[in-house]
């Protein structure tokens, strides 16, 4: 057994699928086959049940995953440990985050990451399906690091450090009938059309349960994937919102403050549970914490 065959399996094992885990790793697909039969003979058992049509993980293959990720992460420190030692921190980190993220001016926050530690190869990615689709490439070890939305009951699986929380407001049309007031419930929101994001995204979840819990039924008009369109298609008069307070401001649109002090939104810096981060995964997480602390978000 040897480090490539690990490496083969474990890509094997999360895409159920040899064509797809040899596109991942820049290989061909007989190679893959070669190193999983070979590590089948040197184990003998079989890892995965094949058929025409799909592949999945076997009793013993199912066994073996967390093992083969604990032995790869264990030789990555040592490789880091080693490298960083003679040559400064290096490595690889895969970062998710939210389409526009306000909040957090994460170019230059990056930038900074990459004059400081100039041998580690930042890759950074979004995912369609929002938050919620972050944390699961978390956890099956597709990204290193994520910046998310999620409520903390949503986190499982996950080490999150919260980063910074805002309350949501609601935004209104300026000939809607309550754009004169300060400040509105959710019981006054009753009936109403909403504009909101797509049902992945942290902020819908945490807004869709709070009308659950109020006993409210909503009726979302327009769902968009990126907070920033939101506020124009409620100036457009079809629908109202309630987003965090980090949507943009727009013309002929008027904000509320809500009064649900228990609804606020937060965003949290996660990497896996249950497994030390790399050094490069520490790194960022304290640039992103002091950038929190210095209000420089």
């Amino acid at each position: 057994m040897d480090s490539r065959q690990l490496e083969y399996f474990v890509a094997v094992a999360e895409e159920l699928s040899f064509t797809r885990a040899a596109q991942r790793l820049f290989t061909v697909q007989s190679t893959v086959s070669a190193a999983i039969r070979a590590l089948e003979t040197d184990l003998r058992t079989t890892l995965f049940d094949r058929s025409t049509r799909r592949v999945t993980l076997s009793t013993a293959g199912a066994a073996l995953l967390p093992e083969a990720k604990a032995a790869l992460e264990a030789l990555d420190r040592a490789r880091s440990v080693v490298e960083e030692a003679s040559t400064g921190l290096r490595g690889n980190l895969r970062i998710g985050t939210m389409t526009r993220l306000g909040m957090v001016n994460l170019a230059p926050l990056l930038g900074a990451f990459h004059r400081k530690y100039p041998l580690v190869d930042v890759q950074v990615t979004t995912s369609p399906t929002g938050s919620s689709g972050l944390a699961d490439d978390v956890r099956h070890g597709r990204l290193d690091v994520a910046l998310l939305g999620l409520p903390p009951a949503e986190l499982s699986g996950l080490d999150a450090r919260e980063l910074a929380a805002v309350p949501f407001g609601v935004l209104v049309p300026p000939s809607h009938r309550l754009a004169g007031r300060a400040s509105v419930t959710l019981k006054e929101l009753a009936g109403e059309r909403f504009v909101d994001m797509l049902r992945g995204f942290g902020n819908r979840r945490m807004v869709d349960q709070a009308f659950e819990r109020a006993g409210i039924p909503r009726q979302v008009q327009v769902e968009v994937p990126d907070l920033s369109e939101v506020p124009e298609y409620v100036r457009a008069g079809l629908g109202i919102a309630v987003v965090p307070d980090v949507a943009p401001t727009v013309p002929d649109v008027v904000h509320l403050r809500l009064s649900e002090p228990e609804l606020a939104w937060t965003l949290s810096v996660a990497t896996i549970a249950g497994r030390a981060p790399s050094r490069a995964v520490v790194a960022l997480q304290e640039l992103l914490a002091d950038a929190a602390r210095s209000d420089h978000f």
